[in-house]
């Protein structure tokens, strides 16, 4: 689902603290949560032993902990250079972050050695494994499945898959202006240019996010590399504007504060809970009793062109990016290059413009069928497999829903495993249902047409929860 604005990591509420160290004296605590007196040491690292409790008390910004395999981690300061952006590691401060960890990061290993610095002790042998309500049969399960999954070589990429997608994409493309080259401008040659510009730019829009989750190569530097190559070059964006938003999307979908997808600048009302709630307070930045109408209007037409672009271009100079920018300018470039002596200055302003709604069009839908109607709250504290079920839901296969999505047809399995190449989606989906089946979680597939009409209902739901919760209470 796509949103309009980032929303600050809410400060948890302050616990009583309880701390067992392997000593009788308590260590003092520095700023940040740092041992500011040796506690012991095990095997040369630090010996604190915690409670959850504890752990779930150092969640504000000054103050991040987080547990990974029953270790305690300080990332007070590390959370300011994790390369994934701030704020989607402080959205597990003070959580278990051992399943958000495995999915994200396809070389474990590698990673491992940007956590020794920041240990500080384990979870003391009595706290079990999982925080707060998590059922350990549901996580134990699971991870049951993504070991049976790696087993089966379903993390390993298709290098002619995604060669062949890249191929298709620079055909469009160069059939688009082809076109027009050789058999000139004229209205209905424009528009058959534009439908095959804005197609590719939408499977352009795919390539990326393969990219973006260290999918299609086994080093994540080749990866990062095609990424900025295909978001920046052929479709004019920002590669690190895209991690740091679409991951934090990923950790937390559908979680008010935490997802960027679901803050929508009081354009909209989402879900069962923030209507009744913007109703109490008598909130009404909007008709949003009409926001199922109004949709259409600010919504499709206007993300990509209006709303990404802004945002795209202040990231990108405020976060002095500047070979994103190299980038995208160079798409920019390249494209004008290619117009400026058929329509002219204005002419391809106008031309790019109307390509890029086009593409919003198509991108906003898909985006939005799989997550707007599912259950979009405040954190809930779910583990990984719940969160991400009752946040997503799934479209029929189909070689068109396929390759006109993405395989994001595939979302729920997109949502488990990240960094797993989207052509073995429909091989790991059929367990991943058998699992859901087993613990009674809703395994949602729809029609695509479904899925759209879905859009539209919910958004007209929501609207009538907040007009009744207006009106009346």
């Amino acid at each position: 689902m796509i949103g309009l604005e980032f929303a600050p990591t809410p400060r948890c509420q302050s616990l009583r603290l309880t701390r067992t160290f392997g000593g009788s004296r308590p260590a003092r605590m520095g700023g940040g949560g740092q041992l500011t007196e040796p506690a012991e040491q095990v095997n040369g690292r630090a010996g604190g032993v915690y409670t959850w409790q504890e752990v779930q008390s150092h969640c504000s910004r000054s103050d991040q902990w987080l547990v990974i395999d029953r270790k305690v981690y300080n990332i007070t300061q590390w959370a300011k250079r994790h390369p994934g952006g701030i704020r989607v590691i402080s959205h597990y401060a003070g959580e278990d972050a051992t399943e958000a960890f495995t999915a994200f990061h396809p070389d474990l290993k590698w990673v491992q050695k940007f956590l020794k610095p920041l240990l500080i002790g384990e979870l003391a042998a009595t706290e079990p494994s999982q925080d707060r309500n998590k059922s350990a049969t549901i996580i134990q399960d699971f991870h049951t499945l993504r070991a049976k999954v790696e087993s089966e070589g379903l993390f390993r990429a298709r290098p002619s898959f995604f060669c062949f997608h890249l191929g298709h994409i620079l055909l469009l493309e160069a059939l688009a202006w082809l076109i027009i080259w050789v058999w000139g401008t004229s209205w209905t040659l424009t528009l058959l240019s534009a439908f095959l510009l804005a197609t590719s730019q939408l499977q352009a829009g795919w390539l990326q996010h393969d990219f973006g989750h260290l999918s299609v190569f086994k080093k994540s530097s080749w990866n990062h590399v095609l990424h900025k190559f295909t978001i920046g070059h052929l479709k004019g964006a920002s590669a690190n504007w895209w991690n740091h938003r679409h991951y934090q999307h990923h950790a937390k979908p559908n979680v008010f504060s935490k997802d960027p997808d679901v803050n929508m600048l009081h354009l909209f009302v989402i879900g069962k809970t923030q209507p009744v709630e913007y109703g109490i307070k008598k909130i009404k930045y909007m008709p949003y009793h009409h926001q199922h109408q109004y949709f259409f209007l600010v919504g499709p037409p206007l993300l990509i062109p209006i709303y990404f672009h802004i945002q795209i271009m202040r990231s990108m100079i405020s976060r002095h990016d500047w070979v994103d920018l190299a980038c995208s300018l160079s798409h920019y470039l390249r494209y004008l290059c290619c117009s400026v002596p058929l329509y002219g200055l204005l002419g391809s302003m106008l031309l790019i413009s109307f390509v890029r709604i086009l593409e919003s069009h198509c991108f906003v839908w898909v985006t939005q069928m799989n997550h707007l109607p599912m259950n979009i709250d405040h954190e809930k504290h779910q583990d990984w497999l719940s969160m991400q079920l009752h946040a997503t839901c799934n479209v029929k296969q189909s070689p068109f829903n396929d390759w006109f999505s993405g395989h994001l047809n595939f979302q729920i399995e997109h949502h488990l495993f990240p960094t797993m190449p989207r052509h073995n989606y429909h091989l790991v989906a059929p367990q991943v249902r058998a699992l859901c089946d087993k613990h009674g979680i809703p395994y949602q597939v729809k029609t695509m047409w479904q899925g759209f009409a879905d859009v539209f209902r919910s958004l007209k739901n929501s609207g009538d929860l907040w007009l009744d919760a207006y009106l009346h209470k």
